[in-house]
């Protein structure tokens, strides 16, 4: 057998995978921007699943063979894979509203709701520490959203509601357990993806345009392989310090919102972004130390 390595053993590669990882998530967001003038975003994800589920069956028949296609818990994936629509619809509606860069900072909630929740729905001890976290977290939200100004709009609240549907996709993978592979989790995700999303394509359908099909191509390409890098970085470098890196992606964000649309973030979507960014870092510190004290 090979030897085992260590999660710490590739610092370093685990950065580079992690910050890789987040531009690639990012040009599929962006060019999922773009075709969200023509099509609607559950049609977006329906292309994407299809596109990507051959792609990602073969990656996990190559790293975990036949044994990984086989689940016990097709309902929680199930479930798993319409609150992923769900959530990523409210994502690729509000892109469509929002500057790039303010849709990911919102987005980046994800980590405070998972901690909001933990406690009702899981029955886990929270510490003090991450509910203040998350409660200026939560500060960092109403910062960029401005409810009750004038530059309030009310598609900021969508990419809200893509930071809870994620966050309660980290919780149902609780249902799952240790038993099944990253593998089995990552090919069924898609799997459900494609089911939850197939079903409603009746009323949204589209035919595409022929000048369209490599951006739907990419947004599946770029999602399949962000997820691959981000999940390979955390496998091969220590969580606390590889989890910060994922906030490279509200620069990326930034960047392409320029780029593409000439889009400038405010001065309060900095900042929120900085408290929701500062929040989430601490939460991850918190859950990687207290980890590492229960390892033997």
């Amino acid at each position: 057998m090979p030897p085992d390595r260590s999660s710490t053993g590739h610092p370093g590669r685990g950065i580079a995978c992690v910050i890789a990882g987040v531009l690639c998530l990012t040009i599929s967001d962006a060019l999922a921007k773009w075709l969200g003038t023509w099509y609607a975003a559950i049609q977006l994800l329906f292309l994407r699943g299809a596109i990507a589920l051959p792609l990602v069956a073969a990656l996990v028949l190559w790293l975990g063979g036949r044994p990984a296609l086989r689940t016990q818990h097709a309902k929680v994936h199930l479930l798993r894979g319409a609150l992923n629509v769900l959530s990523a619809c409210c994502f690729y509606t509000g892109l469509t509203l929002l500057p790039l860069a303010q849709a990911t900072a919102m987005a980046f909630a994800a980590p405070l709701f998972v901690v909001a929740l933990s406690r009702p729905l899981l029955k886990e001890r929270v510490q003090a520490s991450r509910w203040l976290a998350a409660a200026v977290g939560f500060l960092g939200v109403l910062i960029v959203v401005q409810p009750g100004s004038v530059d309030f709009q009310a598609g900021a609240l969508l990419p809200l509601g893509t930071a809870l549907g994620y966050a309660l996709m980290m919780i149902t993978a609780r249902l799952i357990g240790p038993a099944e592979s990253m593998l089995t989790t990552m090919l069924y995700i898609v799997v459900a993806q494609v089911v939850a999303s197939a079903a409603l394509q009746p009323w949204f359908w589209v035919t595409p345009a022929v000048g369209h099909l490599p951006a739907f191509a990419g947004i599946a390409l770029f999602s399949t392989l962000g997820l691959t890098l981000l999940t390979q970085g955390f496998r091969i470098g220590p969580a606390s310090l590889v989890a910060p890196f994922d906030y490279f992606g509200l620069l990326w964000a930034v960047l392409f919102g320029w780029l593409f649309w000439r889009e400038l973030p405010s001065p309060h979507t900095y900042a929120g972004a900085a408290i929701i960014i500062g929040s989430g870092v601490f939460i991850a510190w918190q859950a990687a130390r207290g980890s590492a004290r229960r390892a033997p």
